[in-house]
């Protein structure tokens, strides 16, 4: 895992390691000439399962030992970006943060592949459209929006996000799980939405 330097002097990251033995360290800042010694910490490889939606990827991930790792935390893979989403330790037992060490598996949800939300349109007679998008994990929605899917265009009226149910405001597709509107059959939408069929290989 490469290390980046900044010096402790004047901040600068024009740093050069002028001697090693093991992870210690000798450093020289090559604008002030301040030298310097580090200890770079343990690594520990922890086995990942990697959600990207209906499916999961065995993977792992690199992490300092000593240091606390807790659900919502993103680590890095050699592929991909992840969200912590479930922590195990020994005897099966989940919790919401532990030290590096102590972990069993770690879970987590690919931010490199789009993000997939429910979508609920309501029509006369008390009848439920119901649909999964994919979109990007960046992209915005705002309550009172119209939107179309499938056909159907609808304004959206309610953002259910991972914390809160939102009745108006925005949030990033990132943090929504489901959104809910009425239908409304003649209205031009702001922009369409593209089904979600299943799991793609090769993430947008």
């Amino acid at each position: 895992m490469e290390e980046m330097f900044v010096c402790p002097e004047c901040g600068s990251e024009n740093v050069e390691v002028i001697r090693g033995r093991g992870r210690e360290l000798t450093l020289r800042c090559n604008d002030c000439g301040h030298v310097w010694h580090v200890t770079l910490p343990k690594f520990r490889k922890v086995p990942l399962i990697v959600s990207k939606h209906e499916r999961s990827f065995k993977s792992e991930a690199e992490l300092p030992e000593g240091e606390e790792i807790k659900v919502g935390d993103i680590v890095e893979t050699e592929d991909d970006e992840v969200r912590i989403t479930g922590i195990e330790l020994e005897g099966d037992k989940r919790v919401d943060k532990a030290k590096v060490e102590e972990v069993k598996t770690l879970w987590g949800e690919s931010l490199t592949y789009p993000k997939v939300i429910k979508v609920s349109i309501y029509l006369p007679k008390g009848i439920t459209q119901a649909f999964k998008v994919k979109v990007p994990r960046s992209e915005e929605f705002v309550v009172g929006e119209v939107l179309e899917v499938g056909g159907y265009t609808f304004r959206v009226e309610k953002i259910k996000t991972e914390r809160k149910m939102l009745h108006h405001g925005k949030a990033r597709a990132d943090e929504i799980v489901a959104i809910m509107g009425h239908q409304i059959p003649k209205a031009r939408a702001r922009r369409s939405l593209e089904i979600y069929r299943g799991y793609d290989k090769e993430p947008e």
